[in-house]
């Protein structure tokens, strides 16, 4: 206890020679959804449209004035009852002649305004129905170039030639993107992308390149709301028959619960699934809109060779790591052809929404799973088909929605929530879900404790109070059950989640929160050779303090992590700790920006492993995971060389203490550190429109 109260002070003394960039960081509390998100999926997300997004709002504010429901939902920040109290108001009393009007705004509250004012403005607002030649000329170009490298080597490097299980490619991961965007009309260009240990040029790839993604999205063409081509995102209802954006699950953001995006979106991450290609449309009148789609795209899966040699064999399961560094890995790629239609037909008041959705797909191949005790109810064949009812509804200070959906056999699911404004000073979230396991949809998000909507069924409460002034605390609970079997739990089974966090902002540069979750949810009982194993709770409770700092031009963060797990049956029981302390400094009209953290880290092993969000060049982040013993750093430099051309620097080092070598498989390194380099440059040319 002496050596890491010790590590403690050491790491705060440590603030005024470390610094991180805070260009385009997520609010903090997004910063723990992403992180909530990277643990229950225990995969980094790499779609980075949201700060794509949040980057774009900074330079070209919204216009609050003229601001429909479908922009400000894009900022992630504001509940639906929010935007509809928003639009309420003007509808009422005009437009807002000063941003200290949003106070008056009910469910307005000061938090809401300070994590908005960054990305809203009023002024004079720009025509909607702007000509060609100013879409096509007054914009803005951006040209992103982005390398980074793992400097020491891991077993998949260092295998000689002759072993054909090893990575083909070199050991820099690559990122090019052009893109042009006119405001919030038109936006157009292309990602190319190598992951480490990938050929940049393999043959087979369209141009000999690895990754390729094209979009030309345009928005408010007189009757024409929303055209894409190329690559592009679908999002119905609340996720349960189909949503490809960005969409967190629980966290300390107690009301945002409810699904929320356009129905079409632009695609130009680096992340090789989750979205269509293809082409994409909605109409729009007065009241009502219709949106329709067409998609084919090859995917990646695990074909097995048929007995019958009838056809050309099956998919027992696809493979979306994105990864083709291997042999084997390559064999999986474009092994399956999707080709997906669909539609949506909304009813959209100023209070009310009323939307139908279906989609349906074909495969190629057909699906033939290994039929194992917890997917009995997977899809089968080479068709699929989902379709769902979705709405939404705001009186006063109360806003409903859900969405009622079925599947191919019939099968339907069911989620239902609430959001409440019971006073100035008292917000609640409702959320109910039934989600049967025979229901099964293929790119299904919904607001739920497992990562696909289905075989689960829940109710979710959160409370957000403002008791005193600058004191807000959010509480949630969240009671589930699985009816039947889930991978790695071999029998029906029941879980919660408790969440509590206090935070205290007396003003704009100082803010402290407390937090603590406790995770009750079964698991397998470890070391029985049997085809079901018995399973036992266990329980994972986390305390976290966090801690920020604004002085003048630079702002001081830390936090501390406590982690105990427990699952007494199997004899488990872990304890984590987790410290790090931070700086961004980045003075008016200079070139130069500066940044790092430390941080110390110590874990009985990956059950009590900690995330961190980590700030990163622009439009990147970072949620590595910690487990067992050791320290990491990193030092972010960002530099403006002219108006058109600015640079990013970023190394970071892992250092432990209780192993001879990290990682396992071909991604094993030898030794007990590990370091990365990023560099990134973006250049920007146009007339500032974009």
């Amino acid at each position: 206890m002496k050596k890491q109260v010790f590590l403690i002070g050491l790491l705060h003394a440590s603030l005024c020679v470390i610094a991180q960039v805070e260009e385009a960081l997520p609010p903090v509390k997004v910063e723990q959804q992403f992180e909530n998100l990277a643990e229950q999926t225990e995969v980094e997300a790499e779609d980075d449209t949201y700060l794509q997004s949040l980057v774009q709002f900074r330079r070209n504010p919204i216009d609050i004035n003229t601001a429909d429901p479908a922009t400000l939902k894009e900022l992630l920040v504001l509940t639906d009852l929010q935007i509809q109290q928003l639009v309420k108001y003007r509808l009422l009393l005009g437009k807002f002649i000063s941003l200290y009007e949003l106070q008056a705004v009910p469910s307005w509250d000061p938090e809401t305004i300070r994590k908005v004012l960054p990305y809203v403005m009023i002024g004079n607002p720009v025509s909607a129905k702007a000509d060609l030649k100013d879409r096509l000329s007054s914009g803005q170009h951006t040209m992103l170039s982005r390398v980074q490298q793992v400097l020491e080597k891991s077993e998949g490097y260092l295998r000689p030639d002759s072993i054909t299980n090893r990575y083909l490619g070199s050991r820099q991961r690559i990122l090019l993107r052009y893109k042009y965007v006119y405001r919030n009309l038109l936006q157009y260009g292309f990602t190319i992308d190598k992951d480490a240990g990938e050929r940049l040029i393999s043959k087979g790839q369209p141009g000999g390149l690895d990754f390729t993604s094209f979009h030309v999205f345009a928005r408010n063409m007189g009757l024409v709301k929303a055209l894409a081509l190329g690559d592009y995102t679908i999002n119905m209802g609340q996720g349960l028959i189909h949503w490809q954006s960005l969409a967190f699950k629980k966290s300390a953001e107690v009301l945002a619960v409810k699904r929320q995006a356009e129905v079409i979106r632009p695609y130009n991450a680096a992340s090789e699934i989750n979205f269509h290609r293809g082409a994409a449309l909605t109409l729009a009148g007065k009241h009502l809109a219709f949106t329709t789609f067409i998609s084919s795209r090859l995917l990646d899966g695990n074909l097995q060779p048929e007995p019958s040699a009838i056809n050309d064999g099956y998919i027992s399961s696809l493979v979306t790591t994105g990864y083709h560094r291997t042999p084997s890995e390559l064999a999986d790629r474009n092994t399956l052809r999707e080709t997906a239609l669909g539609g949506n037909l909304s009813f959209n008041r100023t209070a009310f929404h009323l939307g139908a959705n279906w989609i349906q797909y074909h495969f190629s191949k057909p699906f033939k799973r290994e039929l194992q005790p917890y997917n009995q109810f997977a899809i089968q064949g080479d068709r699929w088909l989902n379709y769902s009812i979705d709405y939404s509804y705001t009186h006063r200070n109360l806003h409903l929605f859900g969405e009622a959906a079925a599947d191919k056999r019939k099968n339907v699911a069911v989620v239902q929530g609430l959001l409440l404004s019971l006073n100035a000073r008292v917000d609640a979230s409702l959320v109910y879900r039934n989600l049967p396991a025979k229901f099964q949809s293929i790119n299904g998000n919904a607001f739920t404790e497992a990562t696909l909507p289905s075989n689960e069924s829940g109710m979710y409460a959160g409370l957000a109070v403002r008791p005193v002034k600058h004191v807000r605390l959010d509480v949630y609970a969240d009671l589930f059950k699985f009816p039947w079997l889930r991978f790695r739990v071999d029998a029906p089974s029941t879980g919660s989640d408790y969440l509590v966090q206090l935070t205290y902002k007396p003003n704009k540069l100082v803010e402290l929160s407390a937090r603590f979750r406790s995770e009750n949810k079964a698991m397998n009982i470890y070391g029985l050779a049997q085809p079901t194993r018995p399973v036992v709770n266990r329980v994972r409770q986390n305390w976290r303090t966090h801690f920020s700092y604004k002085a003048g031009h630079i702002t001081l963060r830390s936090r501390i992590d406590v982690v105990s797990f427990k699952a007494p049956l199997n004899a488990i029981a872990e304890q984590g700790f987790a410290t790090y302390v931070d700086v961004s400094y980045k003075p008016p009209l200079k070139p130069i920006g500066l940044g790092g953290r430390l941080q110390y880290f110590e874990t009985d092993g990956f059950e009590s492993r900690i995330y961190s969000f980590e700030s990163d060049v622009l439009y990147s982040f970072s949620i590595p995971f910690f487990s067992g013993k050791g320290m990491r750093y990193y030092v972010n430099i960002n530099y403006d060389i002219n108006k058109k051309v600015t640079c990013w620097f970023r190394f970071a080092k892992t250092l432990y203490r209780d192993q001879s070598a990290i990682g396992s498989g071909l991604d094993e390194i030898p030794g007990n550190k590990k370091s990365e380099v990023k560099l990134q440059v973006l250049y920007v040319l146009g007339k500032g429109a974009g």
